[in-house]
């Protein structure tokens, strides 16, 4: 049960640069077009503030590094003279919490210094993944803040690539309940695509998941498929057709065109040969075709033999010789009216 449907690619990873800190771009360091590796840096803003921040932590740690030893040794001082009763009990209290105070500076400075050197690192603007690299929406020059909400340019990775393929609910509520009737198994699910000039994708996809919700808006159910892409052929945004194999009828017969008629209130019909070699005309369900045949899901049964040339000389009932389709035929001329007569009881 092939289908085919619309579809639209996008990129398997997509990814916007912004900056992490403020401050005017200074150089850029990728080609625009070109791939880029995850963790390649892009843009370098000015770090002249980062870096005097960064001195500035430095110092301040040190400074705190400084207090805590001297608090630390006046405590371990006090410690014997509060347990000779040299000193009061509070003023060694009081030295023990100075030298906890002071370790907890130290902390704190640290986390500062810390914080500074992340804020220099983010000057040096990252790619957060690998792939290809859009143009560059800044220049050298272009002042840059925190929370701005364009970004400084685009990476997007083609290979694998993704395509939504986009199913009507109605038509996947139909395919699960000819599963549930049984006769019907699932296919594999390789996706072949059908490029917007009419050609074929030389790569064959595998369907990675269903949503499991229906749009509201289009009343459809969007499949993914996954493809590889080497060449870059397929971009993101591109419209394709997607044909693939959902499901497998094992009680459908595939009946040639030629062999199925159509009666005045529509209902299929085909002529098989009955018993004594005798034509019977017979009602069919053949709600689609695939390729040159007809799908035949009611009304046959393994065995029967399909009249499927020489259908417009048939009658009900009428004795005919069957052959073979692929059988070669021998046309004569006709030879009076018994020579017609007969050529018109040999149909079938």
């Amino acid at each position: 049960m092939t289908t085919e449907l619309s579809a639209r690619v996008t990129a398997y990873q997509s990814s916007e640069v912004r900056p992490q800190v403020a401050g005017i771009i200074r150089r850029r360091f990728f080609q625009e077009g070109a791939i880029v590796q995850q963790g390649q840096t892009l843009y370098q803003i000015d770090p002249s503030l980062y870096q005097a921040a960064v001195d500035q932590a430095q110092a301040n740690l040190q400074s705190a590094r400084a207090n805590a030893e001297a608090a630390k040794v006046r405590a371990d001082r006090y410690r014997p003279l509060a347990q000779m009763q040299a000193v009061a009990q509070q003023d060694y209290t009081d030295a023990l919490a100075q030298a906890r105070q002071a370790e907890a500076a130290v902390a704190q400075n640290k986390a500062q210094l810390d914080t500074a050197q992340i804020n220099l690192r983010f000057t040096r603007v990252p790619a957060p993944i690998t792939g290809r690299i859009g143009r560059s929406l800044v220049t050298e020059g272009a002042l840059v803040t925190t929370n701005q909400t364009d970004p400084l340019a685009a990476i997007q990775r083609l290979d694998p690539i993704y395509v939504d393929i986009q199913q009507s609910s109605a038509d996947m509520l139909a395919l699960r309940k000819a599963l549930a009737r049984g006769g019907v198994i699932p296919a594999s699910a390789a996706v072949r695509l059908k490029l917007e000039d009419g050609s074929d994708f030389g790569q064959t996809g595998t369907v990675e998941f269903s949503e499991v919700m229906v749009n509201e808006n289009t009343g459809t159910v969007t499949l993914r498929a996954r493809f590889a892409n080497p060449q870059g052929v397929l971009l993101p945004g591109m419209f394709v057709r997607a044909v693939f194999a959902q499901a497998i009828d094992t009680q459908a017969f595939l009946v040639p065109q030629a062999g199925v008629a159509r009666d005045p209130k529509g209902n299929a019909t085909v002529w098989v040969v009955g018993p004594g070699n005798r034509a019977v005309a017979r009602t069919v369900i053949a709600e689609r075709t695939i390729g040159p045949n007809w799908v035949v899901t009611q009304g046959l049964a393994p065995g029967d033999k399909i009249i499927v040339q020489g259908t417009a000389n048939v009658r009900p009932d009428a004795e005919i010789k069957p052959v073979p389709a692929t059988a070669p035929q021998r046309i004569e001329a006709p030879k009076g009216r018994q020579g017609a007569g007969a050529a018109q009881n040999k149909g079938g």
